[in-house]
């Protein structure tokens, strides 16, 4: 039986009414083209859209998979007996998700613009695009026979309603290995009333099972990885070079002497092989070395051995831009928000998607300069200033925020959207 759920004690999965328009958001991969054989099953009134996000045109000679995807997409529509639409975001895209990434590089920083992507433009200008096109259904009879529009998606993750409090929350997936709610954090409050996310409830082999089952064109296409500009141009610095001026620095140990040089801080991310060729013979300096942190001020990358624990694992994170769901209620007073938070030890936090979760000590607001300050259990390897740090309540996601620093001590650099 398609569209199967699985739902916590105190939700409820909203579903449509017959007569509703449901609109299915189409990557030509075999998650959205399930999810559209699945709505296309059970309701009359269901639709495809396309988003063509960045174009060949947009990367020189370098061809995009656009064309390639839009064509899968329609082999799909034909095939369930759907019609699909074709919109045009590259404008907001490259506005709200491209450029913001370019100047958090060109800073040093390691961005996520999947999460921009999500917030500015799948569920952005599309529900912006969505909300004119069906205006009609606001009108009054429309109004009195709760006629709604849905957008739906292929995304791993649930979104439920609260039976007790009525509100809609982004939950994690039954699945963990695609869970995809940390990629999700930043979705306005107001589109999650009418966003339906299926494929939360299964399992990635049942999903390529059901494709099987009804010959889908794309059953056996493989998972996309990345974002589309990058896969299609090679070596993602190579790609950045093409819009980012070098900005040439020393490399250095803690003792600050020099090894070597980067072109930009943008080049190293902390955690990662320096690429410096240190004198083996010198048991000082014998071993692999990484890249441990970054002097803003200085322009410098700092590289250490792995084995020095302290310099790549840390148990503070201070973080900024916070993005709280749930909280219209209390009028987005973060302080009241901060209040009425379940308490720490029930919390987790994960700065990377698909990592396990991360159990708190302590959480601390600080209103005058509106940064967050989060104590783990324990030393962790790989945090780094402008990834995401996602808070969740068992499988809710409670808020998210950008990482800016990772004690007290640290260099930190402000983020700011441009």
């Amino acid at each position: 039986m398609l569209l199967r759920t699985r739902v916590p004690e105190g939700y409820i999965q909203p579903q449509p009414k017959p007569d509703d328009e449901i609109i299915i958001s189409m990557s030509s991969g075999v998650d959205s083209s399930v999810t559209a054989l699945m709505y296309a099953k059970k309701y009359k009134n269901v639709r495809g859209i396309f988003m063509a996000n960045w174009s060949s045109d947009s990367i020189g000679t370098k061809q995009c998979t656009a064309e390639r995807d839009w064509e899968d997409v329609q082999k799909i529509c034909q095939q369930i007996n759907i019609p699909c639409e074709r919109v045009n975001f590259e404008k907001e895209y490259w506005e709200n998700v491209f450029q913001p990434m370019i100047e958090m590089y060109k800073k040093g920083l390691t961005p996520n613009p999947d999460v921009g992507c999500n917030k500015y433009v799948k569920f952005g200008k599309m529900i912006e695009h969505l909300s004119k096109k069906f205006e009609y259904l606001n009108n009054n009879e429309n109004e009195k026979n709760g006629k709604k529009w849905w957008l739906v998606t292929g995304h791993y993750a649930k979104v439920l309603q609260n039976e007790k409090t009525k509100e809609y929350n982004l939950m994690r997936s039954d699945y963990l290995p695609k869970d995809q709610s940390y990629y999700l954090c930043q979705i306005p409050e107001n589109v999650l009333s009418r966003l339906l996310l299926p494929i939360g409830h299964y399992t990635k082999p049942e999903i390529r099972e059901i494709a099987k089952n009804y010959k889908l064109a794309t059953s056996e296409k493989p998972d996309s990885q990345g974002l589309c500009f990058v896969s299609q141009t090679g070596k993602f610095k190579d790609f950045l070079n093409e819009y980012i001026e070098p900005n040439p620095g020393n490399i250095v140990t803690k003792d600050g002497k020099i090894w070597g040089k980067h072109e930009g801080l943008w080049y190293g991310t902390i955690g990662q092989r320096s690429g410096i060729s240190m004198p083996q013979g010198d048991p000082e300096y014998k071993g692999i070395w990484f890249i441990s942190g970054k002097n803003f001020e200085k322009n410098e990358l700092i590289i250490s051995k792995k084995t020095d624990f302290l310099e790549f694992n840390k148990d503070t994170i201070i973080s900024n831009d916070l993005n709280f769901i749930n909280s219209n209620k209390f009028n987005n007073n973060i302080n009241e928000i901060i209040k009425n938070l379940p308490p720490v030890n029930e919390l987790t936090i994960q700065f990377r998607s698909l990592q396990k979760p991360i159990k708190l000590t302590n959480l601390k607001y600080d209103s005058i300069k509106n940064e967050l300050t989060v104590n783990l259990d324990g030393k962790y390897f790989g945090i780094a200033p402008g990834q995401n740090l996602v808070i969740y309540h068992n499988e809710k996601v409670i808020c998210s925020s950008v990482i800016i620093s990772m004690d007290n001590t640290q260099e930190s650099t402000t983020i700011k959207r441009c």
